[in-house]
């Protein structure tokens, strides 16, 4: 009898598992066939964003810590990776990788001067230090100001891969994204996200339990920035140019409204806010209608009808009807 009862909590207990495998599995699977159905190029612009979003929701959903300077993180990488391509020509692989060292030795300068606040102080920190990285990207000569850095080929990933085709390009970003996203919830769930969580829940319990706080707070911090500098980067050959709107405050305010509305905390929640915004950007600027009105709009829509985010509202609905 014990065996049996034990046979059957174990098979309740690998159900869900497997129910999520499958679902992700075929969310892969659609994911590889969109491009039969939708525009390349806006799936890209999608990912790279959500890939965005799930990078600032590491550190905001997961580690409690609002940053307003998160644009720093993916302007410099689209710089970087724009200069090494244009004036190093080196292969594409590279340029991103030096694009996400330059964003990691960002994050970690502005994590050391940032962590050691919080709430508020925190955000008014890495805001003020992202306005000044702002002024210096439009004073620095590599950057060429308000022209930007433009008209430079996506050249051939390991020497072979030629990204010049949009479907090739659409693959290699959508293999990236999967593997970071894949990435991210390894850090979530691993010990060491399951300790930033608690410091994001009861900090002063987690210092008397002997953690690090502020260790743990900035390897977030930095983590985070290097996400965001892949993302950027990825952006960067997509559109192959990098201007002052990837490094505006305004960059940082839309990772952060995307990562509200599908919401925090959860994996899916970013993805979900970036698509929704990223279409709604793509619909409107055909229309003529001012976009940012309607996002605007589709904030206070949404904070009214999801408080807890489209994903999370979901997630707690069907969590109670569970119960009920």
């Amino acid at each position: 009898m014990i065996e049996a009862e034990e046979f059957e909590t174990v098979a309740e207990t690998t159900r869900p598992h497997r129910r999520q495998q499958l679902v992700v599995l075929a969310l892969i699977a659609l994911l590889m066939l969109l491009p039969l159905w939708i525009y390349p190029v806006l799936l890209m612009k999608l990912m790279c964003f959500a890939l965005f979003a799930s990078a600032f929701n590491l550190l905001l959903g997961y580690g409690g810590l609002l940053s307003f300077g998160h644009a720093a993180f993916f302007g410099g990488s689209a710089y970087v990776t724009a200069h090494a391509l244009k004036v190093w020509e080196v292969n594409p692989e590279f340029a991103i990788l030096a694009g996400v060292a330059a964003a990691l030795v960002l994050g970690l300068i502005m994590g050391l001067l940032a962590v050691r606040r919080q709430g508020i102080y925190f955000a008014m920190v890495t805001l003020a230090l992202a306005q000044m990285f702002y002024f210096f990207c439009l004073q620095a000569p590599f950057t060429h100001g308000e022209d930007g850095i433009q008209g430079f080929s996506r050249g051939r990933l390991f020497g072979v891969i030629d990204l010049a085709d949009s479907t090739v390009l659409y693959y290699v970003i959508a293999i990236v994204f999967v593997a970071s996203i894949f990435a991210i919830w390894r850090i979530v769930h691993s010990p060491y996200g399951m300790v930033l969580q608690a410091i994001r829940e009861n900090e002063q319990r987690a210092i008397s339990l002997g953690y690090s706080v502020q260790r743990y707070k900035l390897g977030a911090f930095v983590m985070s920035a290097g996400f965001a500098g892949l993302a950027g980067g990825l952006k960067a050959i997509l559109f192959q140019f990098a201007t002052l709107t990837d490094v505006n405050w305004h960059m940082s305010g839309e990772v952060i409204l995307m990562t509200l509305l599908g919401g925090i905390g959860s994996i899916a929640g970013p993805i979900v806010g970036a698509g929704l915004i990223v279409t709604l950007q793509n619909y409107f600027a055909t229309t003529g209608f001012p976009v940012t009105t309607a996002l605007g709009a589709t904030f206070i829509v949404c904070v009214l009808l999801f408080r807890r985010g489209i994903v999370g509202e979901l997630r707690h609905r069907f969590a109670a009807r569970r119960k009920s």
